[in-house]
């Protein structure tokens, strides 16, 4: 199995950590971020794996090669430009375009106990898949009954997108996107009338009235966006992943 690790971005809510290093290599109880994913995806079935780098990409290439862990490991380069979650996608296509049962995504900076091998299992015969849950934000995914994706809402400032310009928020499932989602390669094909840097969300939302986009909830998923200094110390403190 195919899986992406999103780890080009510039961690500036990590700063000053990130300073001297990328995001993808600040240590959580002792090993990488990038160790502890790879390491999970290894224990669930991923053996070729797609990594964006862009903020010391080097570094991660050469960390990469000292420890593949037995996996297969390539790079879609952006030391050019960021290109988002949609456009990372898209930039790497040439990669992940031979997954034809699809493949995973990830970012490099979520720790979790989603049974990544359940998760693939359910997915793998869907347009595209996330990983959601029920915890309170102010974004939130709408799904319908059939935990289809119809659209996304702003609750704080009563925003509203759906292809559907009738749509209730009131009416649907709320949930938060937890970075983990699995794509079917025939969704490039929607990708060409995107620009070179966009959303993954924006495309899920555009696309999701003309191919069946599904949400999953896993009862029991616990989990933590390493994403700022102060959530270093609960990733020290957090559960076996």
């Amino acid at each position: 199995m195919k899986a992406m690790i999103f780890a080009a971005g510039l961690g500036t809510r990590l700063k000053p950590l990130t300073d001297s290093m990328p995001k993808a290599l600040v240590p959580v109880q002792g090993k990488p971020l990038l160790q502890h994913l790879l390491e999970k995806l290894k224990t669930a079935g991923f053996h070729d794996v797609v990594i964006n780098v862009h903020h010391f990409a080097d570094m991660i290439e050469q960390w990469c090669q000292e420890h593949s862990l037995g996996m297969n490991i390539l790079f879609s380069d952006e030391r050019q430009q960021l290109l988002e979650t949609g456009g990372g996608i898209k930039h790497a296509a040439h990669l992940l375009g031979d997954a034809t049962d699809g493949f995973l995504i990830h970012n490099v900076d979520i720790l979790s106990n989603a049974d990544l091998s359940t998760f693939v299992r359910v997915a793998k015969d869907r347009a595209a898949t996330l990983l959601v849950s029920k915890r309170q934000t102010q974004r939130y995914l709408l799904f319908d009954e059939d935990m289809r994706l119809v659209g996304w809402t702003n609750t704080a400032t009563g925003e509203v997108r759906s292809p559907n310009p009738d749509l209730n928020p009131q009416q649907c499932h709320k949930l938060a996107f937890a970075g983990i989602h699995f794509m079917n390669p025939s969704l490039f094909a929607y990708m060409g009338e995107f620009p070179e840097r966009f959303s993954i969300i924006d495309f899920y939302l555009k696309v999701c009235g003309k191919e069946p986009i599904y949400g999953y909830i896993q009862p029991d998923l616990h989990l933590i966006d390493v994403g700022k200094l102060d959530t270093l110390s609960e990733a020290e403190a957090f559960l076996p992943i």
